[in-house]
């Protein structure tokens, strides 16, 4: 079974990261922004980045300061919910692939507003996304393998070189399942 991860966990490594980085929690942080006097999230960024908090750290602090979308805090769930609300017949597709990446090994399911990424222990192997609605798109961290066929350049991510579109439950087949498990293997 796969685990699922939301940007909760997002925060929590953000946190984690502030405080390994600059040896402050973020209740202390939040309090230097406090008495800071900065008004907007410009004038803040370049504050923290003066301060070497950048990336991550950086990020969770102006959410921090000016407001969480609310993307951020749904739930993994509501998250791949709101992904197919208005396309449901591609929802099956998108189980489809989870059910088969969960066989693989050990895979997070990481959630976003508008895809889904699959992880290994080292890093992403594939991004799922339901690109149009009538398409879900399947992004391969592939190295070294040509386009052709169903494998497509991809336009997901430039980490994920190949793309496989994907219109109904019955294209995810013997050889998409191939190519997800060498993305798989390759990436662990």
């Amino acid at each position: 079974m796969a685990k699922t991860r939301d940007w909760k966990d997002m925060k929590d490594m953000s946190t984690r990261l502030l405080q390994e980085r600059t040896g402050e929690d973020l209740d202390t942080w939040n309090e230097r922004i406090k008495t800071a006097g900065v008004t907007d999230e410009q004038q803040l960024r370049a504050w923290l980045t003066e301060h070497g908090v950048t990336g991550y750290a950086q990020s969770l602090l102006v959410m921090e300061r000016f407001g969480y979308p609310a993307f951020f805090l749904a739930s993994a769930d509501e998250l791949i919910e709101g992904q197919y609300a208005d396309r449901p017949q591609l929802r099956p597709i998108f189980d489809a692939i989870i059910d088969a990446a969960a066989g693989l090994g050990e895979v997070v399911v990481q959630t976003r507003k508008t895809y889904v990424s699959l992880v290994t222990p080292r890093r992403t192997f594939a991004r799922i996304l339901p690109t149009t609605r009538q398409r879900v798109d399947l992004g391969l961290r592939l190295e070294g393998q040509p386009a052709g066929g169903r494998l497509l350049p991809s336009k997901i991510h430039e980490t994920m070189p190949l793309q496989i579109s994907l219109t109904s439950l019955d294209e995810v087949d013997a050889e998409v399942l191939g190519c997800l498990q060498q993305a798989y293997e390759q990436n662990c």
